[in-house]
């Protein structure tokens, strides 16, 4: 069956979630802000929630039309054919969000919404009263300029939430951020990536996982697991391929470092618990004393800011200390997410090569990219 999926994003990350589906191997229909629409089957479903590092989550589309008044959006949304989803015990909530749009009351959206999909499943299955004892279907009612979109979440939690975060500290990093950070940076396995300001291990983590191959939503269940419109096959199937698909052999080189033990401490439970706690050797360091442990390397950091934690002494002292490292080592890279819209001169004393506007969470970051000297290749 084709059908047409939605994996949203973080705004900034579009370009590369829509690199992950195209990677997947499923055409991409259009890429807006927050989400890449795209053409997949129901093991497509499976598949992206499995794989997809640096989306949010993946929806499916049920259907798109004009509404300007609450009796178009109910025989609209009516007519659209819900039970080719929703099962006669199936569990569903409706969400909504309008933007710019004649239809502005959400409540009233969400019980206009519910209402025609009761009558379109009462229709059908014959009965009045739906115990919803079954699996939970999600609906998304999206209004912008009067548009509607409706939606479900195939993905349940979000996709962040990857499971292997069994100890925490003060304002970690999403795992889908982390991600995409190690994914702009086209860093490969056989490179050395360190991160000075760990913390509880995201990043590094989020490295290892990439270089080992390994499918980020592996380790926790989905929403549309309970689906029956998806056979249990495809999943079971999609785990066997993502297990097979491990990359034991590789040697990687990933090094994580925090100047609080606690940290460090956090970072290596939930190395171990990830999967990949053997190829990655934390420490604790302040980022004064980091040593390369080799050429040619990548910084990849989340230093610490003000609207977070961390004062301006201590922040502004390890924006001296990476200047002096780069300095030291012209041919490493350096990487970092932070608050600061200018931090090039105190960090680098000069623009970087590239420099990306994200979000972690709520807070808008620059995302600043430094390019190290290329080796020259040696004399024949």
């Amino acid at each position: 069956m084709k059908l047409e999926l939605i994996a949203t994003a973080t705004f900034g990350l579009e370009a590369v979630v829509k690199r992950e589906i195209a990677n997947l191997g499923y055409k991409i229909i259009k890429t807006e802000d927050g989400k890449v629409t795209y053409m997949g089957d129901e093991r497509a479903v499976a598949r992206s929630n499995l794989w997809l590092r640096c989306a949010d989550r993946v929806l499916l589309k049920m259907g798109e039309f004009n509404a300007v008044d609450f009796e178009e959006l109910f025989q609209q949304t009516k007519g659209i054919p819900w039970e080719e989803l929703i099962p006669p015990d199936g569990k569903f909530t409706v969400t909504c969000t309008t933007v710019k749009s004649k239809l502005h009351s959400e409540p009233a959206i969400q019980k206009i919404v519910k209402k025609a999909i009761v009558e379109r499943l009462s229709g059908i299955y014959g009965i009045e009263q739906f115990e919803e004892t079954g699996a939970l279907y999600t609906v998304k009612a999206t209004l912008l300029k009067d548009r509607v979109t409706l939606t479900v979440d195939t993905s349940g939690s979000g996709l962040h939430k990857r499971g292997y975060r069994v100890r925490d500290v003060a304002a970690p990093i999403k795992e889908t951020l982390a991600a995409a950070m190690v994914s702009l940076t086209f860093w490969n396995k056989d490179r050395i990536l360190v991160d000075p300001c760990c913390g509880s291990g995201t990043v590094p983590i989020e490295a290892a996982m990439i270089g080992r191959n390994i499918a980020p939503g592996l380790a926790r269940n989905f929403a549309s697991e309970e689906w029956d419109a998806i056979p249990a096959n495809i999943w079971k199937e999609e785990r066997r391929r993502a297990y097979d698909l491990i990359d034991y052999d590789s040697s990687l080189t990933i090094y994580g470092s925090d100047i609080n033990p606690r940290a460090v401490a956090a970072a290596k439970a939930n190395a171990e618990e990830a999967g990949v706690d053997d190829c990655i050797e934390f420490a604790v360091r302040d980022v004064a004393k980091l040593v390369p442990p080799g050429d040619n390397g990548i910084i990849v950091t989340n230093p610490p800011y003000g609207e977070r934690i961390g004062d301006r002494e201590a922040i502004d002292n390890i924006y001296r200390s990476l200047n002096v490292f780069c300095t030291e080592n012209k041919d490493w890279s350096l990487f970092m997410i932070t608050t600061d819209k200018d931090a090039e001169e105190p960090v680098m004393g000069r623009k970087a090569d590239r420099r990306r506007k994200l979000y972690n969470g709520r807070l808008e970051v620059c995302y600043y990219q430094f390019h190290g000297e290329k080796k020259k290749a040696a004399e024949a």
